[in-house]
């Protein structure tokens, strides 16, 4: 503490020391002050009177000079009025010699500057001058409007003609600005791109790809060259008439947009991937071209929403023309007549469809891989692409879907129309059509699904450019399930369509006759020749079509061979020692009871993808139809023999067409059996007389 209260008496003591040489200096300056001011008044008021005798002397040279000056200025005025006058009457003369040299922007300044003398006195002392400085006016405005309107003037020259008639107040420059944009607006016609040079757009379009997108290297065209004249009247424009943005721009994208319109048309008509490119590099140096004289049109900007719309068209459009092929490729082989369907096999179309199916999509995806590697004005695509293709093959295999059971008339369309394609398809639709669309489906589940999921994880996976909530785009599993199950109901309505032929054949065949009253049997009815004429048929195209099975006779066992044989010789031998109606009761009631106790052989399986079963399965349905004819009958004698006669016919022709002969059998004997019940008299034919007419038939087939 004591240490701290010397160090602050010794500051103290310095401040006292400083602050008195403070003191002391401030009392020396105020002595100097006192000193320098002494004298300072009596030198003032010398001053005082100096001013003062200058001012009055000031003042007399005013008084004196006053008259003169007043006079001078007004001969000045005087003098400034004279030249203004002789301005006036010169006037005339200066036009002229403007018209001469055409310096109209000196004639539209003096004829502008001598405006308030002609209002004033144009009507009075001026009037001649103002007469022919108005004529020479006219004149200067009828060649302004000319230079405005022509072509061949410069820009400055027109700009500078349009600004010299605002100037003049000209009454019609509107209706000039007008008219001039009227032009604009028909050149646009002359600009739209024409079915040639997108046809021929090719070559150009290749050049275009060696050399980038650099316009500048670009060459001529007639359509750059329109293009360009185009840019140079809107930068003309720009300056003749600096209010007229708004218009420009719009006519700027008028034309753009009528580019892609016309694009889109051709689009719907199919145009190749090269043509679509070039047509798209076209466009682009246009934008290009205006976006350097008109940038707040932003028509890069304007012009990529269009491409995004133009390129996803034409996808859409690929697909739906790749489907148009297909059906073509297909429709071939229903649209021909009866007589010509032989000169096609099946097998052709099939394999036609199968190549319009596999190379056709893989045709497409090599198209679709262009439109990755093409970078327009730097526009990127590539992950919108490659979902606009992912989404596009799953709709087009559903398309193909529809299509095919469109095509096979086991679906109607949406619309009927009497002259619509489709309408003319499902009514020409025949069997051996639907049996090649049954075929190709297994192979787009099996084969043609396969290569393009490769070819599309090899180029065109990612994307992400669009949101999928659902998952992915394209699916193939699901597109495999949705042909195996139309694979599946194809072949099960061709074999439909095939019975339904069959059993009005059969249907004809049972409600014509009589049965109660037929004749005798004397040969095998034609209807046998015409249902194996068409079994032939169904195998026939099967064989086309389909591959052969495994060779599976179902025979049956024998114990149930031999309780047949046995049941079919004691009916036999019952019936032709019956000779009542009540024995004839009795026995039927012995059959149905044989029924019961019999093994059950069964009928209907699952129809496979050969030869064998398809044929099988036609004629299971079809001798399940003749069964059900049969019992809606009254036979007499005759009637059940002829039954008799056709059906053993039958059974040994039906043997070497078919797989399951257990089957055959047993609907054979079925068929037997209710034409028993419906009959009266229920005696079967003779073996030795059966095996004559049998062999009689065998024979004449032969000859």
């Amino acid at each position: 503490m004591a240490a701290e209260i010397k160090n602050l008496d010794t500051d103290l003591q310095m401040l006292v020391y400083e602050n008195y040489n403070k003191f002391i200096s401030a009392t020396d300056t105020i002595k100097r002050m006192k000193t320098n001011i002494v004298g300072m008044e009596a030198n003032m008021e010398q001053l005082l009177d100096k001013i003062m005798t200058v001012q009055s002397r000031s003042d007399g040279v005013n008084t004196s000079l006053f008259e003169k000056r007043e006079h001078i200025e007004k001969l000045h005025r005087t003098r400034n009025l004279l030249r203004k006058v002789q301005f006036i009457y010169d006037l005339p003369a200066r036009l002229g010699k403007c018209i001469k040299s055409e310096a109209y922007a000196d004639a539209v300044r003096f004829y502008i500057g001598a405006m308030p003398i002609f209002k004033a006195y144009g009507d009075s002392s001026f009037q001649d001058c103002k007469r022919a400085s108005e004529e020479a006016m006219d004149t200067i405005i009828k060649n302004l409007q000319g230079k405005l309107f022509s072509d061949s003037e410069s820009i400055q020259a027109r700009a500078e003609a349009a600004v010299l008639l605002k100037q003049l107040d000209f009454p019609q420059v509107d209706s000039l600005k007008a008219k001039l944009f009227e032009k604009l607006e028909q050149s646009l016609d002359g600009l739209q791109l024409t079915h040639e040079e997108i046809a021929n757009v090719t070559v150009e379009s290749s050049n275009l790809s060696e050399q980038g997108n650099n316009t500048e290297s670009i060459p001529g065209s007639a359509h750059g060259a329109l293009v360009s004249e185009f840019a140079e009247a809107v930068r003309a424009y720009q300056v003749i008439f600096p209010d007229s943005e708004k218009q420009l721009i719009k006519l700027s994208q008028d034309l753009i947009t009528k580019h892609f319109e016309i694009t889109s048309d051709y689009i719907k008509k199919w145009i190749p991937i090269a043509n679509f490119l070039g047509v798209l590099r076209i466009i682009w140096k246009d934008v290009l071209l205006i976006d350097k004289v008109l940038h707040e049109a932003l028509l890069p900007d304007y012009s990529s929403k269009a491409s995004r719309i133009a390129v996803r068209q034409y996808i859409k459009s690929t697909f739906s023309h790749l489907l148009h092929d297909i059906s073509d490729a297909l429709t071939n082989v229903h649209i021909k007549p009866k007589g010509e369907v032989d000169e096609h096999p099946l097998v052709v179309f099939l394999e036609a469809g199968k190549s319009s199916v596999l190379q056709g999509s893989v045709n497409v995806l090599l198209d679709f891989r262009q439109l990755l590697k093409e970078n327009l004005g730097g526009l990127q695509l590539s992950d919108l692409i490659v979902d606009w293709v992912q989404e596009g093959f799953q709709e087009f295999f559903r398309a193909l879907h529809d299509q095919f059971l469109l095509l096979s008339g086991k679906n109607k369309p949406a619309i009927q129309d009497e002259n619509s394609t489709n309408s003319m398809q499902v009514e020409k639709a025949v069997p051996g059509l639907v049996l090649v669309l049954a075929q190709l489906s297994i192979f787009i589940e099996q084969t043609a699904i396969s290569r393009i999921t490769e070819e599309i994880a090899a180029y065109f996976s990612g994307g992400g450019g669009g949101a999928h909530e659902n998952g992915p785009a394209f699916v193939p599993g699901e597109i495999c399930r949705t042909f195996h199950s139309a694979s599946e109901i194809l072949l099960q309505h061709y074999i439909n369509m095939r019975t339904q032929k069959i059993t009005v054949l059969l249907r004809k065949r049972f409600t014509a006759p009589n049965w109660f009253k037929h004749k005798e049997p004397r040969e095998v009815h034609m209807f046998v020749d015409l249902f194996l004429q068409e079994l032939e048929a169904i195998g026939t195209e099967a064989k086309q079509i389909l591959p052969h099975g495994v060779l599976r006779k179902h025979r049956r066992s024998e114990s149930n061979g031999s309780s047949a044989s046995s049941r079919s010789n004691s009916l036999r031998d019952d019936k032709m020692s019956r000779s009542n109606t009540h024995r004839a009761r009795s026995q039927l009631l012995e059959k149905h009871l044989a029924k019961l106790f019999k093994q059950k052989v069964e009928i209907f399986t699952k129809t496979e993808y050969n030869q064998e079963s398809v044929v099988t399965t036609v004629v299971k349905l079809c001798l399940k139809s003749l069964q059900e004819f049969v019992r809606l009958q009254t036979f007499n004698r005759s009637g059940f023999q002829q039954i008799q006669l056709d059906v053993q016919f039958l059974r040994a022709s039906l043997k070497e067409i078919v797989e399951d002969e257990a089957a055959i059998d047993f609907l054979l004997d079925e068929v037997i059996v209710g034409a028993s019940e419906r009959c009266l008299d229920p005696i079967p034919l003779e073996p030795p007389i059966l095996d004559k007419l049998i062999q009689a038939k065998l024979a004449k087939e032969k000859e």
